[in-house]
């Protein structure tokens, strides 16, 4: 693993925080790039982003130090090291999800089918995201063999940029986008967890991560059915 991928002088360049960076970077030019092609305002999806990325930092990080309060009481200072990992993705999804709500209703955009734009890059970002969590050691998978284990992380990578293939040629329209999104994250991530060696089971054999897919999976697919395509 390298946490560090060089340093500057003194200061660490923390893989983490550069793959971080490379996934809000990526994700955010194509959106932009994606709206002006379908007629739209770009500029209004960048400042989209930002407060995506934003929300979502706060968002992730908040259930990550709830998940792990014990440690976090008596280690205070470190719940402001995201340079070291530690977020959780369904914290940081609900926290972007309720930015974009807000956001996008003071702008007087349209909501789902804003949504539905994101929902690609959204997964890429993840995919990117997660070669972060490999190059750091978090999100560390079940041992296989004596000194090897599952690299989860590479598996949600590539599952994530397969589901970016499978929503960029959608048009957006009435939610379906980010529905399928929704619907193909939570059944990913579900197994994923049976191969995860940092999550610990907590209700029937089930991690708190398989527990939110289940609901959000669950209401991704009754809003598939309710809201029409158009």
């Amino acid at each position: 693993m390298y946490p560090v991928l060089f340093k500057l002088g003194p200061i660490p360049i923390h893989s983490y925080g550069v793959a971080l960076a490379l996934a809000f970077l990526t994700a955010a030019f194509l959106a932009r790039r994606r709206a002006f092609a379908l007629g739209g305002n770009g500029d209004d999806i960048l400042d989209l982003c930002v407060w995506l990325i934003v929300s979502g930092l706060i968002g992730g990080r908040l259930l990550f130090v709830l998940l792990n309060l014990e440690y976090y009481r008596e280690n205070p200072i470190d719940t402001l090291k995201l340079w070291q990992g530690g977020l959780v993705w369904y914290g940081g999804l609900i926290a972007a999800l309720l930015a974009a709500v807000i956001f996008l209703s003071a702008k007087k955009m349209p909501i789902l089918k804003t949504c539905d734009l994101m929902a690609p890059y959204v997964a890429l970002g993840q995919s990117i995201g997660r070669i972060g969590c490999f190059l750091n050691g978090c999100c560390y998978g079940k041992e296989i063999a004596p000194g090897l284990i599952h690299p989860t992380q590479l598996y949600e990578s590539a599952a994530m940029f397969v589901v970016f293939l499978i929503l960029r040629k959608r048009v957006p329209g009435n939610g379906k986008t980010l529905f399928l999104y929704l619907i193909l994250y939570s059944s990913i991530r579900f197994a994923i967890e049976f191969l995860r060696g940092d999550n610990p089971a907590i209700l029937m054999g089930l991690t708190i991560s398989q527990l939110i897919s289940i609901a959000i999976f669950t209401t991704a697919v009754i809003l598939w059915k309710i809201i029409p395509s158009k």
